[in-house]
């Protein structure tokens, strides 16, 4: 294996077909491994110490948990800044937010729940769907997501298909004349909305033209692989370089701590605090199996204690 980027994922995983269409967009050579659905996870709970959400990238003894990292990391692979997050700002950004938040839940929450139902066993038969359903019913539990009723979802989703027509009245992309990480965020919600059998409103002209432009992007040079060529890869490598870390008030680097998601998929995450920056915190996992992981957050959208080593 090269020094290609591996990306642990499931093929109806929205947040994945954000980052498989990236891929795609910089024309990138990339490693595959399909994960399962839901937890437990063995190809990926090893690596990232228990981390809820998917997908998950990796490269070597590197693990980047949540798509905003793994968007800026092939930012950097790419030196292509306009598909870092962290530099999006103004409307685009104010749409991106919108889009992976209260629209990302109402683009299924919106659908008849039948049609939701069916898409479900199709995708995943009986069992599957009824393990999903099992899954997701308890995905919110404890953290500060709270998906709207289906009257509102369906409102929701009409603002955004109204703001995104007006926006690409005037221009091809969201953030102006070339594809940025905006469009790949506002992409995939749509996406899961039409996956599970919504539609586009009839009057969308723009938007059906923009999101048929990012559907065939593709999804690049694209590799399988299996679980023990991830793990020989990760034990086969060191983490990379820290970057240089900003103080905080209340923890200190060399501390045990927890890290966890605020908004869902609350699983705290343990490890030694390596590096902190203003975008991202680094845990070092001291493993048997792989030796020493470094394991990247966002800064944003996650919360930090100190943890008792067991």
């Amino acid at each position: 294996m090269d020094d290609s980027m591996i990306l642990h994922h499931y093929e109806s995983s929205p947040y994945a077909e954000k980052i498989r269409l990236m891929f795609g967009y910089t024309h990138s050579s990339w490693c595959s491994l399909i994960s399962p659905a839901w937890p437990p996870r063995p190809n990926i709970d090893p690596l990232s110490g228990g981390y809820r959400r998917i997908p998950i990238a990796q490269r070597g003894a590197d693990i980047f948990c949540d798509t905003a990292l793994i968007a800026q990391e092939i930012a950097i692979a790419n030196t292509n800044p306009s598909l870092d997050p962290y530099r999006t700002s103004g409307a685009a950004l104010e749409l991106m937010r919108h889009a992976e938040s209260e629209a990302f839940f109402a683009a299924i929450t919106s659908v008849p729940t039948l049609s939701l139902l069916g898409t479900l066993l199709k995708g995943f038969g009986p069992l599957g769907a009824y393990r999903f359903i099992k899954d997701r019913s308890g995905f919110l539990k404890g953290g500060t997501s709270k998906p709207k009723a289906a009257a509102d979802s369906k409102g929701i989703m009409g603002d955004l298909f109204e703001t995104l027509e007006n926006m690409l009245a005037t221009q091809s992309w969201i953030d102006g004349d070339a594809p940025g990480i905006a469009d790949f965020a506002v992409y995939h919600p749509i996406w899961l909305h039409l996956s599970c059998s919504g539609n586009l409103p009839p009057a969308a002209s723009k938007t059906r033209d923009w999101y048929e432009s990012v559907s065939q992007f593709g999804h690049g040079e694209r590799h399988e692989i299996t679980q023990d060529q991830a793990f020989d890869a990760a034990r086969g490598a060191n983490p990379r370089a820290l970057p240089a870390s900003e103080a905080l008030d209340d923890l200190e680097l060399g501390q045990f701590i927890e890290i966890r998601p605020t908004d869902y998929g609350v699983v705290p995450v343990t490890g030694t605090l390596a590096a902190v920056t203003r975008e991202r915190v680094i845990l070092a996992r001291k493993t048997e199996r792989f030796g020493d992981l470094h394991v990247h957050f966002p800064r944003s959208g996650y919360a930090l204690k100190a943890a008792i080593e067991s």
